[in-house]
This record gives C-alpha cells, sequence and structure tokens, in this order.
C-alpha cells in the first residue's frame, strides 16, 4: 500500500488562535455539537422517506460525521465523541436483515439517490471508526458496513444490475462515487472481493455517456466538456481512482487524477477557489466567472469548494507537491471562509421562495453583484420538523481539513504548509518531544516566526512552504538571512531549544484583468466591495491609478469580522476594499451585495 509522504499531527497536538481556529470552534459549538439534529439525520433511516420525493436526506449524516471526525482530531472533545458515538450506533440499529442502511425502502432501492445515500453511510461510519475508542463497537461497525458492502456486490454482479443503472442522475456518476468508501473499506478488511468491486466500479468509467477516466487521462477534452459536468460528484469519483492507486500502487490512477485536478484548475477553478457559475456544473469558470448572472442564479457552491480541498488534500498528503497546497489555500480563506454564517441570518428555501431560518454554512458565493443567502442547496424537510442541506453538512470537512493540514509530519520531520499563530506540541523522528511556537501572520505583519523549545539537538527537516503569492521572499534563520524561492525549502541540520525561523513573505496587493473587468488580490486573499461598508455604486467603472505598474494602496486597520481593508486610489476617489470572507455578511439589509469583478 502507497505509504503517505505527509501525515496529520496526532489529535489535538496543533492549538491555534487566529481565524483558522475560530471558525473550526465556531462550526464545533453551532453545528457539530447540536445533537437533536443528529437525531434527525438518524430518524430518516427508521422511517425511510426519501423515495416519496426521490430525495437525498440520507447523505446528511454521512457528510456531517466526516467532518465531526476531522474536527474532531483537531479539537478533540469528549462531548462531540458521545454524540457521534450515539449517532452511528442509531445508523447501525436501522439496518435491515439484507444488511441495508438507507433511506430508501427495499422495493424502491436503487432509484434516485438510495446509492449515493448508502455510499455516505460507508463513509460516516468509516470516519467514525478512525477515532472510536471501543475496540468492541469498531468490531461492529466494520460487519455492518461489510453487510452493506455484500449487498450491494450480490445485487450488482455481472448480469444483474449496472451501478450506473442505479440512478438516472448524471449518468450515475454520483453512483459511482461509492468507489472510494469501498476502497477504504477494503483497506479495513484486506477481503480481496471489495477491491475487485472497486475495479468493476473503476472500469464502468463512472458515466453511461462516455469513460471519464479515460477522457481524463487523453486530455482532449476539459472536464466542462465531458458528457457530464457535475463538479461535487466528478471530484468524489477521481477521489475513488486516487484511493485505488494508494491500495495497488498502479500509478495510471495517480496520474490521470493529477491530469483531471490540472485540467480543473486550468479551465474551472476561479480567484476565490471554487469551480462552476452555472449551478453546482462545471463551465470553463476560469473564463466565465466575470459574466453577470440573474440576482438568484446560484453559483460557485461550498459543496464544490470542499471537495476541491479535499481531493487536493489528499493528493498533497500523497505526492508532498506545493501546488496542491496553494491551491487549498485559495480556496480556504476565500470560498469557505466566505460561506459561514455567523450572523445565523434566514437564508432562501428557493423551493418554497421563503426566508427559513439560516444555516451555519451558505451554500453558494457570488462573484459579480450579487447578494449572498439566496439558496440552500440540498435543501430538504423532515418529517419531524425541520430541515437541512448539503453544503452545511460538507461545510465542517473544509474548516477542519485546513488547520490540519497546517502543519504536517513526514519521515524527514515536519511540513510547515500555513503559519497560524498558535503552538504545536509533537515528537521529533527521534520520538523526543518538541513545541514549534509559531507568531506573526503574512496578512497583517508579512511575516511568520517559528520558534523551537525541544530538550535535547536533534537532525530532522523543516521543510517550509513558500506560498506561490510572495515577493521576493527572504528567511532569516538564527539571524542568518537567506533569499528562498516560491515552493517547499527543506531546512536539515542540527536543530536546538531557541532556534528560531522568520519568514517573510510580504504580499502586495495586485489588479487582474479578464473580459474587461477587473479584481484585486492581496497575496492569497481576494478582496471584494462590499455594498454594507461603503456608500458608493458598487457597479460604477474602477479606473486604478498607478505607480510603476502597482496600484496604489492604503491599509486600514481592519474592522470586526474582516482581515484586511484597503483604501485602492483610483482615478474618481478611494475605492474600499477588504478581503472577500468578510464580505456580504449581511444580506437582509437593503444594501447587501458584493463583487469580487469590478466594471473597468
Amino acid at each position: 500500500m502507497k505509504q503517505y509522504q505527509y501525515t496529520y499531527l496526532p489529535q489535538g497536538a496543533a492549538s491555534y488562535d487566529n481565524m483558522v481556529h475560530k471558525n473550526a470552534l465556531f462550526i464545533l459549538e453551532k453545528q457539530l455539537m447540536d445533537k437533536p439534529l443528529w437525531d434527525k439525520f438518524v430518524h430518516v433511516f427508521t422511517e425511510r422517506p426519501d423515495h416519496l420525493d426521490l430525495g437525498w436526506r440520507g447523505e446528511y449524516f454521512g457528510k456531517m460525521m466526516r467532518g465531526a471526525c476531522l474536527t474532531y482530531h483537531y479539537l478533540p472533545s469528549d462531548e462531540l465523541y458521545s454524540i457521534l458515538y450515539d449517532t452511528v450506533k442509531g445508523i447501525l440499529d436501522a439496518q435491515d436483515t439484507d444488511g441495508r442502511i438507507t433511506t430508501y425502502p427495499k422495493e424502491n432501492e436503487y432509484c434516485g439517490w438510495d446509492m449515493w445515500t448508502r455510499k455516505y453511510v460507508i463513509v460516516g461510519c468509516l470516519y467514525f471508526y478512525g477515532i472510536c475508542r471501543d475496540e468492541i463497537f469498531k468490531e461492529r461497525i466494520i460487519t455492518a458496513m461489510k453487510d452493506q458492502a455484500d449487498y450491494l456486490l450480490y445485487t450488482l454482479e455481472e448480469g444483474k444490475r449496472s451501478i450506473l443503472d442505479t440512478s438516472a442522475w448524471w449518468g450515475g456518476l454520483n453512483s459511482a462515487s461509492v468507489l472510494e468508501p469501498i476502497v477504504e473499506l477494503y483497506k479495513l478488511t484486506a477481503e480481496e472481493k471489495y477491491l475487485t468491486f472497486a475495479k468493476y466500479i473503476l472500469e464502468s468509467g463512472g458515466c453511461r455517456d462516455g469513460n471519464l477516466l479515460t477522457l481524463a487521462e487523453e486530455g482532449k477534452l476539459m472536464p466542462y466538456e465531458y458528457p457530464v459536468v457535475k463538479a461535487y460528484e466528478m471530484m468524489s469519483y477521481f477521489e475513488g481512482a486516487l484511493a485505488y492507486y494508494e491500495v495497488t500502487g498502479e500509478t495510471r490512477y495517480l496520474n490521470i487524477v493529477e491530469k483531471f485536478v490540472d485540467a480543473v484548475r486550468d479551465t474551472d477553478i476561479t480567484i476565490i477557489g471554487c469551480a462552476g457559475c452555472t449551478h453546482e456544473l462545471f463551465d470553463h469558470s476560469a473564463v466565465k466567472q466575470t459574466e453577470e448572472t440573474e440576482p438568484l442564479a446560484i453559483m460557485q457552491e461550498t459543496c464544490v469548494t470542499v471537495t476541491w480541498m479535499r481531493l487536493q488534500e489528499r493528493l498533497l498528503r500523497l505526492t508532498g507537491r506545493v501546488i496542491y497546497a496553494d491551491g487549498i489555500e485559495q480556496a480556504a480563506l476565500n470560498a469557505l471562509y466566505g460561506s459561514l454564517n455567523y450572523e445565523g441570518l434566514p437564508q432562501l428555501s428557493k423551493e418554497e421562495n421563503i426566508r427559513v431560518a439560516g444555516l451555519p454554512f451558505d451554500s453558494y458565493s457570488p462573484l459579480t453583484f450579487k447578494a449572498r443567502g439566496i439558496g440552500i442547496g440540498g435543501y430538504k424537510k423532515f418529517s419531524t420538523g425541520g430541515y437541512y442541506g448539503c453544503c452545511a453538512c460538507i461545510g465542517a470537512a473544509g474548516t477542519a481539513l485546513f488547520p490540519l493540514v497546517s502543519v504536517m509530519t513526514q519521515a524527514e520531520g515536519f511540513v510547515l504548509n500555513e503559519y497560524n499563530n498558535g503552538t504545536v506540541t509533537a515528537t521529533t523522528p527521534a520520538g523526543k518531544p518538541i513545541t514549534l511556537t509559531i507568531s506573526g501572520y503574512f496578512f497583517d505583519e508579512g511575516q511568520a516566526t517559528v520558534t523551537l523549545a525541544m530538550d535535547a539537538p536533534e537532525t530532522f527537516t523543516l521543510r517550509l512552504r513558500v506560498p506561490a503569492w510572495s515577493h521576493h521572499a527572504t528567511l532569516t534563520v538564527n539571524g542568518e538571512t537567506l533569499a528562498v524561492e516560491n515552493g517547499y525549502i527543506d531546512l536539515t541540520r542540527e536543530w536546538k531549544n531557541g532556534d528560531t525561523l522568520t519568514l517573510e513573505c510580504y504580499p502586495e496587493v495586485a489588479i487582474t484583468e479578464l473580459n474587461g473587468k477587473i479584481a484585486f488580490t492581496f497575496g492569497a486573499l481576494t478582496l471584494a466591495r462590499d455594498e454594507q461598508k461603503e456608500s458608493g455604486d458598487i457597479e460604477a467603472p474602477v479606473i486604478p491609478v498607478l505607480k510603476e505598474g502597482k496600484p496604489i494602496v492604503n491599509q486600514l486597520e481592519a474592522e470586526d469580522g474582516e482581515t484586511v481593508r484597503f483604501l485602492v486610489t483610483t482615478a474618481d476617489g478611494d475605492l474600499l476594499l477588504t478581503d472577500y470572507a468578510s464580505c456580504g455578511k449581511h444580506w437582509m439589509e437593503e444594501r447587501n451585495r458584493i463583487s469580487v469583478w469590478l466594471n473597468r
């Protein structure tokens, strides 16, 4: 089995105190500790109502369980663990005599989103298995997941029914994405039948209308030109192909996934790190992102943001390629953090055209002169009262992943992908205790300092990420200053107690031009105009004044909820720009629109 180059720190090893921590803690307290909500998720498996409207209520459990377990890794909590334990127990109790755990009755199986639901049952249970402290209960989880998978093998074996015919949606792509949890089940059981089933799903190509793996491998078409263009489900399927590589070492599948990810990055990832400006579909968003849409048109789905982060995070751990860390940062700091509904504002139920109580995540992120809160993605009601949505469930995986990838371990030492204020307590390659204290912040002070505390000198490697957006970065190690290039730099030496490193990566406000519009960035942060923060017309043309080819800016003190605030000099006066993630948070106000892309 392929070994990861990078691995997570032990549970609770990192303690940050900036927005990365604030956001993860907000979701822990606001969402993941909500036991009555988890009880609603369990109830749909005993009621099995989804056939009535071909629904997907069954996905909620697995999506949010995955995020909860990742959050538990960063923020261990006995109370959270107890809630998750009871939830999984309730799910296992809902298993029928055929081994099925689903929200569809047997007479309606393999229609609508039944297979999708079963996928997320396996996903959620296997993630909890990874944190479970009870060996007996772990055995029960594995037995139940094997029963769940065995029923699939029995009913979908050759000559009975193709997995691609278990859903009328997206050419069966949503059903084929069960590939990833099937491979994970094989990792835990080593039972060859699950690997054989995974191979069968791979050979299906993921879609009735064309083999997606072959299309990615050939590279003649871009993802937005594939016969099916549903972004979230497609990335999930390719994650399954990556999992298959992990257990077989067949490099063809790694190469295919990397080609696919490169193609998505080149043709569909926008300035905020998400994809899809036409609903939740790949649509050449890298070019289309400047186009104005109808006021209630949805775009840049949070499910897509988090799945894009997860796919890159898996590639980062496997390959150690810095480009994936850069991509995770862009998506987290802009699209993901912009989706957090700190105010608890009502959101629009487009199905009923009414405002309902807000969920912790907003589902869609505007780019051109639009408001937030215009629709709850995957909205479904519960018979017991209330409702939920897909983006709200998946978001916790994103707010947990970002702190988890900030500092990681490798065989030779430690990898610093992000520089969040706080401390990391771990062990060196020789098994000795070490504490890394990180202070400073690139988007505030322009530099970050890392100080080591350890009992005795030891030789190991510190791998530091110099972000792709940095200009003329320098690194100072114990007073010695070195010029460094963007990417990873490896410092292998004998480290001792009190050693200090300072990485200077002063970001600059830069202008991006596309299709006659302009946008501003500050390092990894995308900037935006917000009607709530100013009295001007955000659609008015902007003519920035340049000095030596660069915009003239004045950085102000950030206000509540902001990371940065700038005044940019234009031909018509100063232009107020703040970080995208802080914009549009008051969408119930009359002046509620925001925009990244400005008229030139």
